[in-house]
């Protein structure tokens, strides 16, 4: 789905899990998206990180805004291991966030029950081909 209003507009306004992903994009709430996701408690927003490489404080500036509002931080990192930089790793624990980088597969596994379950999780999702 595209995003008229542009990246200051989420996709939809509250958290939700994912139906279904692959094929450069993720299907959630009847939508889909191509592209990566972050799953935040605002909202669901397009995310122009492509690969590991495009991870960093800029691309996480949205994450770190909403800090008081998420307990653990889901990295999918596409259908690579990663690990996620020491400089990184110590922003998240100075905002008491905590973080963890897994396969996109398995991080929309863990944060679609997490949401069910109503946790305070947000997740980016490097999108798979």
């Amino acid at each position: 789905m595209p995003n008229p209003a542009g990246a200051e507009t989420p996709h939809l306004p509250q958290q939700a899990p994912i139906e279904a992903y692959g094929k450069g994009g993720f299907r959630f709430a009847g939508m889909s998206h191509r592209g990566s996701l972050l799953c935040l408690p605002s909202g669901i927003w397009a995310w122009p990180v492509t690969d590991t490489a495009g991870i960093d404080e800029a691309s996480l500036a949205r994450v770190f805004a909403e800090a008081e509002n998420i307990g653990l931080f889901l990295l999918g990192t596409g259908n690579a291991a990663w690990d996620i930089p020491q400089t990184l790793r110590l922003r998240f624990r100075a905002m008491t966030i905590q973080a963890e980088a897994m396969r996109t597969a398995h991080a929309i596994n863990t944060y679609n029950i997490l949401v069910e379950e109503k946790r305070r999780v947000a997740a980016a999702l490097i999108a798979v081909p």
